[in-house]
């Protein structure tokens, strides 16, 4: 029976959102995060949370012994793909060798179950739809070191038996109808930045490649609302636990839609003139990426409640509506 979980990189977008369903179904949080991208404010009240780096292998160590953690969801890392490609040493740093570390400590513990937050940036450029087992060929540093990581957890998996789920996010949009969590980063984000933008009398969206082998020009991508990513860590964290198992995973819906798509939906829902600016293309961005997520609806027996764009546009709105009065009332 799953009882402590611990989240690395917990104080973050997804991790607050992944909080929030595992506290619903009444179970002990424990939250890792240096807060270099994360924010006290979104750590649920019901979490208890230790200002720690992933690379701390001796703090890390104490706080899985301490607090009898069962299980570890890890989503600390570095995950903006353009910071990547010019700083290589700090992505390996962070997103292998803290993967590393927290490996050794759980071996040196009674960790039974671990979750893995990897990214579809794994997948060969230009193969559009994909399965867990297309080609994995990176891109991106972020990619890279991303598929290094999920090489040392299945090793490391495998040697010590512990059960593993690595889940293969595509893009994560959207916050909880809750209010209380959403995106704060700004980063290579595209829906928050076209949500800051839609806050303005004049909002002016960009796109980054407008000449891509697509059917409008611009990049196609997998968008998936972050609430129906939670549900996902949770449903399976309890099956491969329940069963023992391990599993890889796409976490997708399977539709793509393009980036212009994206920014004529913003301009519906905000009834405001809007400026496209086309830009050139950035490195390490994929050209059309979607997921085939048999396997996940098999698994765990899911039904997304989130898949409409305008649903997913509309979430993102609201959020930075919501952050943008508080500023101003501050």
């Amino acid at each position: 029976m799953i009882k402590n979980i611990l989240i690395t990189g917990g104080a973050g977008y997804i991790g607050s959102h992944i909080s929030e369903v595992l506290i619903k179904n009444k179970k002990k949080i424990f939250i890792v995060d240096n807060l270099s991208t994360g924010y006290r404010k979104l750590i649920n009240k019901k979490a208890k949370f230790f200002k720690v780096d992933i690379n701390n292998k001796k703090k890390i160590n104490s706080i899985i012994i301490k607090n009898k953690i069962d299980s570890v969801i890890h989503l600390a890392a570095n995950l903006i793909i353009e910071e990547g490609e010019g700083q290589p040493k700090k992505y390996y740093r962070n997103n292998v060798l803290g993967t590393k570390n927290l490996m050794s400590a759980c071996n040196e513990t009674k960790v039974k179950n671990l979750i893995f937050s990897s990214t579809a940036a794994v997948y060969k450029d230009g193969l559009f739809k994909v399965s867990e087992k297309s080609k994995k060929k990176p891109k991106s540093v972020y990619g890279k070191t991303k598929l290094a990581a999920e090489k040392i957890i299945i090793n490391f998996c495998k040697l010590n038996k512990l059960n593993y789920g690595i889940l293969r996010y595509f893009n994560i949009v959207g916050s909880s109808p809750s209010g209380k969590i959403g995106l704060i980063n700004k980063g290579d984000h595209l829906f928050k930045n076209f949500s800051i933008e839609s806050m303005k009398n004049k909002p002016n969206y960009k796109i980054y490649g407008t000449n891509y082998n697509t059917y409008d020009g611009s990049c196609i991508r997998d968008f998936i609302h972050v609430c129906d990513i939670a549900e996902i860590h949770y449903k399976t964290l309890k099956k491969i636990n329940d069963l023992n198992v391990s599993k890889i995973l796409n976490c997708g819906y399977g539709k793509g839609s393009t980036v212009k798509e994206v920014a004529k939906e913003f301009g519906n829902q905000i009834k405001k003139k809007y400026k496209i600016s086309k830009l050139s293309r950035r490195k390490g961005d994929l050209v059309k990426i979607v997921a085939l997520n048999t396997k996940l609806k098999s698994f765990i027996k899911w039904k997304p409640k989130y898949k409409s764009l305008k649903i997913m546009v509309k979430s993102s709105l609201r959020w930075e509506k919501l952050i943008t009065n508080n500023k101003k009332n501050v």
